[in-house]
């Protein structure tokens, strides 16, 4: 289509650098690996790569706590093999996304060591101090999500300084215009390499009660950071002219874009997260991946973010990202296929977190091998190490990703369970994403159609998608007993299911086994 944009109407890949392909032998894969591995992308049918971050970090958050936000780390590599893989991407047609996190920095970042130095350092406002109260209490009762209150005392200076996450993750003012101005030109750099788009890291929280009121207790729910309601430390009303002033930055240059984790259950308010197509021009639907496995759910989270989303707006579709157990695990290895038509027939952009197209699973590590902060400081049952653990590409010792001991283990089945076993069999997993990508690609309807739901049996979520000569009608059982929706009548163009070789002639009543998916591409009413 002469107005395709790439954003809205491709298919987007999240690839957590560590554990995607280890191209010098550490153990620790890196932008080598991820440039080696572009033609798998090209071969799925990907339009973009979100890459979580690679700059340079201690890993005390492993890259969101960041040390220098214009630069790579050296376990990754360098400027130069990130500009090798921007342009090797762009050859074959592959956008690049970055993850910013403009939240807060590390304390190694110069910046905030320059902070710390003195009150009256010129860096002092780019992050947020304030002195102690009566017997040195803290300036609020606000909490770290990581655990512990969100004050730490810094004896050199003699005030504390705020942190919603881990202690090495100051947290940035962005009220200080010399703090704006300095990360506008971070994404200026960034821009001017290359790089197509940012995903914003918890940018609901990069604007806070400027009076730092305490937060509201929730009775019963202990002094924690569950324990409040977060009415002054995220989501506050100032955040939308900062989006707007970053929105004006990305809008000097063409075709780029802006991804929101956005991390509110209330559709609503992630909505206002778009503005009047000025802020972002997506924010991930978090409700989706917290719902049930049932049609009704699934449908009510749907249709809730549909009604967020403002008519300039765009949604998008996400199962699992490197923060949420895989999809795989959450609802089982038997709804993966009806799981993958789902992301890939919703309105909206679909991203993909590796490793998915090939039904990998959380992982089991050991708690001699837990790297997550959050199992260390929280529990260790709060890891989010399962998931991103690496990518399974061959039957050989590291699974293909490495030569070395990978950073955290395979998963058991990587020797059966891995790309090149996958891409020999029609009937795989893998070549079932691959064709559902094409059949997105050649359909307007499902690219960019609009979504209404149609009638169904208990258990079935059925949905039209269409679009000015295209038309699509979706069937998923979510069951795991037979059903028999009734897709009304049309004659078929061409179908796919989650049954390898099932063909559909015309619509109407179908049966559908358990845990099974159709999409039928009709002849236009």
């Amino acid at each position: 289509m002469s107005d395709w944009l790439w954003w809205r109407d491709g298919v987007l890949y999240q690839i957590y650098p560590r554990s995607f392909m280890d191209s010098n032998g550490d153990g620790i894969g890196d932008l080598e690996g991820i440039r080696s591995r572009l033609d798998h992308l090209v071969w799925l049918g990907v339009d973009g790569l979100w890459l979580s971050p690679c700059f340079p970090s201690p890993m005390a958050d492993f890259g969101y706590d960041v040390s220098d936000y214009c630069d790579i780390d050296p376990r990754f590599g360098t400027l130069a093999d990130f500009d090798r893989l921007v342009a090797d991407a762009h050859a074959r047609g592959i956008r690049i996304i970055l993850d910013w996190v403009p939240n807060h920095s590390s304390d190694q970042h110069a910046w905030f060591r320059e902070s710390r130095l003195d009150r009256t350092n010129a860096h002092r406002d780019w992050y947020v101090w304030r002195p102690p109260g009566p017997d040195g209490a803290l300036p609020n009762n606000w909490q770290s999500i990581f655990g512990g209150p969100a004050w730490e005392w810094d004896p050199a200076s003699g005030e504390y300084y705020l942190h919603s996450f881990l202690k090495q993750q100051p947290e940035l003012n962005w009220r200080s215009p010399g703090l704006v101005r300095a990360m506008h030109d971070v994404l200026r750099f960034w821009l001017d390499r290359g790089v197509d788009g940012f995903r914003i890291d918890v940018v609901h929280r990069i604007q806070k009660d400027p009076e730092l009121r305490d937060n509201p207790l929730i009775e019963g729910r202990g002094d924690g950071y569950r324990g409040q309601r977060h009415i002054h430390d995220e989501n506050h009303p100032d955040v939308h002219a900062t989006l707007r002033e970053i929105r004006r930055v990305l809008d000097e240059y063409p075709e780029r874009m802006t991804v929101g984790e956005v991390s509110l259950m209330d559709p609503a308010e992630v909505g206002k997260y778009y503005g009047q197509d000025d802020e972002l021009q997506l924010a991930f639907n978090f409700s989706l991946m917290r719902a049930e496995w049932s049609a009704d759910s699934l449908a009510r989270e749907v249709e809730r973010f549909e009604a967020a989303v403002p008519e300039s707006g765009w949604p998008d579709i996400v199962l699992s990202n490197h923060d949420i157990s895989r999809h795989a695990s959450r609802y089982g290895a038997a709804r993966t296929r009806v799981a993958a038509l789902l992301l890939l027939t919703l309105r909206g952009t679909p991203f993909l977190y590796y490793g998915e197209e090939i039904g990998m699973a959380d992982v089991s590590i050991p708690p001699d091998r837990l790297q997550d902060p959050l199992a260390w400081t929280l529990h260790p049952k709060l890891s989010r190490d399962p998931e991103r653990t690496p990518m399974q590409w061959e039957p050989a010792p590291g699974g293909g990703f490495t030569t070395a001991t990978p950073w955290l283990p395979l998963a058991d089945d990587a020797p059966s369970r891995n790309v090149a076993a996958q891409r020999g069999d029609p009937g795989s997993l893998l070549c079932f994403y691959r064709d559902l990508i094409q059949l997105r690609k050649r359909t307007p309807a499902l690219h960019r159609g609009s979504y209404r739901r149609l009638p169904a049996p208990d258990g079935v979520l059925a949905y039209e998608r269409s679009a000015p000569g295209s038309l699509a009608r979706v069937a998923l059982n979510l069951t795991d007993e037979a059903r028999e929706p009734d897709l009304g009548a049309g004659r078929v163009r061409e179908s796919l299911g989650t049954s390898f070789g099932r063909s559909v002639d015309r619509a109407g009543r179908l049966r559908l086994d358990p845990n099974e998916g159709l999409v039928l591409c009709l002849d236009p009413i």
